[in-house]
């Protein structure tokens, strides 16, 4: 154990005056930990006592704050700080503590089960019914059921089990941490002398953050700094962006997987229906027929058939083109097809955290500030008016941020040079390897080119939101509906004019 660490390297965060505040010291972590609970809390309980539409608070808490801005912001950046500070964890540790300590049984340990409840239980029912998650009652009772759920395996099994296996964005944040520029190591002069092992006997989660290094992985660390606390030699490092992706580690399946479906969820089904169904051409794309034919005889009532045929189109495309390019590659490089495909399937990570933040920012600047702050102001009843949009969407200088696609795509086509490397074969057949294993990097890329070819040469379409109903179909296009603030009594609600 050292106790005081006094030299450290220069992209070491914790010797910087602030940072190292921040991300070091025990009681300003503990009241951010406790305020995130508190707000949680708060959130769950706002949406039980008042279940109906105008509480803001509850679903722009959890799904404008939380999720999206807070999470993917910070795991292109730190990391997985959010897993640090998140609820579940933070009283899972003590939950644990005094728990059964059993071991988990095989057939829970597996790192799928939290992919597709997010996959299915989220994804799916958000194409299918939109809204409905949102809803602040279903909202409420969602976390609540996810929160019985954990504390019981926080109870009966040890090594916080459920956040590496069960947690729906367990898996999730462990394969896009990859692409953050921070990373947890310690000092191997310090630790080769040690013999009381103390950052691993305060590791929640049972780890060996000494280990870290050496294995270019930090396995399943959630950043919650409890090592830090413990000895001082534990290190909290700047690195190149995505560094670990360019180097060998041992790959994980569940991981590759996770970045196949949440480009093929988030990334190409939002590209399809939130994007290209706003075009003019919007009843032309397979999605939308297929939603009018099969209305004929199905009674999809409210629910969003185009959404879900586009959800379901995007994932057997995306899960095509990766397995026939995969396999192409296999057979050029002479290579398995296991090796290939999860060595590979790591460059397609940048597809959605890194692309994503152009939605990410164009959605901050045109509507989720305004809509958090006045969230905010509902949920604690604060004496103020609304507050404004910082954009409007048809401000030019938001265009800007529509180059971090493109930006994503070629951190994808990097990332799949460098593990190409690990590969013997010659430099011929690397290239034509490269060219089918980047197939979803080039699928997702002509997705954007094309969208913009749609636009450009049609226009959009007369509604905001073409099509988006289920009992409207694919050529009704929906009412245009703008949110207006009401303030009474120093709380401000959402109506729909």
């Amino acid at each position: 154990m050292v106790e005081f660490k006094e030299n450290r390297d220069r992209n070491d965060i914790y010797g910087m005056p602030v940072l190292g505040f921040l991300f070091k010291n025990q009681a300003f972590l503990m009241v951010l930990k406790l305020a995130v609970l508190a707000l949680f809390i708060y959130g769950v309980y706002m949406g039980f006592a008042d279940p109906g539409k105008e509480n803001i608070f509850t679903r722009h808490l959890f799904w404008g704050l939380f999720w999206s801005l807070f999470i993917v912001v910070t795991l292109t950046t730190f990391g997985r700080i959010f897993c640090g500070i998140c609820p579940h964890g933070f009283l899972g540790k003590y939950i644990t503590k005094f728990g059964l300590k059993k071991d988990m049984p095989n057939f829970l340990k597996n790192r799928f089960i939290g992919i597709f409840i997010l996959f299915f239980g989220w994804w799916g029912v958000y194409y299918l019914a939109p809204g409905f998650w949102k809803v602040p009652l279903a909202t409420a009772w969602l976390f609540t059921g996810i929160t019985l759920v954990a504390f019981v395996m926080y109870y009966l099994y040890k090594d916080m089990s459920y956040c590496k296996y069960i947690c729906p964005i367990g898996t999730l944040t462990k394969a896009y941490a990859k692409v953050s520029f921070t990373e947890l190591g310690t000092y191997k002069e310090d630790c080769s002398s040690c013999k009381t092992l103390d950052c691993a006997v305060a590791c929640p989660y049972n780890l060996n953050p000494f280990s870290f290094d050496n294995k270019n992985s930090m396995d399943d660390c959630t950043l919650c700094m409890d090592c830090s606390s413990a000895c001082d030699a534990v290190a909290f490092r700047f690195i190149k962006p995505s560094r670990t992706l360019f180097e060998k580690f041992k790959f994980n399946k569940a991981e590759v997987w996770s970045l196949i479906l949440i480009t093929a969820a988030i990334s190409l089904t939002m590209s399809f229906h939130h994007g290209l169904n706003r075009s003019a051409i919007a009843d032309e794309f397979i999605w939308s027929k297929t939603a009018v034919f099969s209305q004929q005889y199905i009674d999809f009532g409210t629910l969003d058939a185009i959404g879900l045929f586009a959800f379901i189109y995007a994932t057997i495309l995306s899960i095509s083109v990766v397995y026939i390019g995969m396999f192409v590659a296999s057979k050029v490089l002479k290579a398995s097809f296991e090796k290939t495909f999860y060595t590979l399937g790591y460059a397609f990570a940048p597809l959605f955290i890194i692309g994503g933040l152009a939605h990410l920012i164009h959605s901050f600047f045109t509507h989720n500030y305004a809509e958090i702050a006045n969230g905010f102001i509902y949920g604690f009843g604060l004496e103020a008016g609304p507050v404004e949009n910082l954009a409007s969407r048809r401000d030019a200088w938001l265009h800007i941020f529509d180059v971090i696609p493109y930006i994503a795509v070629l951190w994808g086509y990097l990332i799949l040079a460098k593990r190409m490397k690990s590969f013997k074969a010659t430099k011929m057949k690397k290239i034509i390897a490269f060219v089918f294993a980047s197939s979803l990097i080039t699928l997702y890329l002509s997705t954007n080119l094309y969208s913009a070819y749609v636009f450009k040469t049609y226009g959009a379409a007369k509604s905001s939101h073409h099509g988006s109903h289920g009992n409207h179909g694919a050529t009704t296009p929906a009412k245009s509906k703008t949110p207006v603030m009401k303030c009474q009594s120093g709380k401000c609600g959402a109506s729909m004019k």
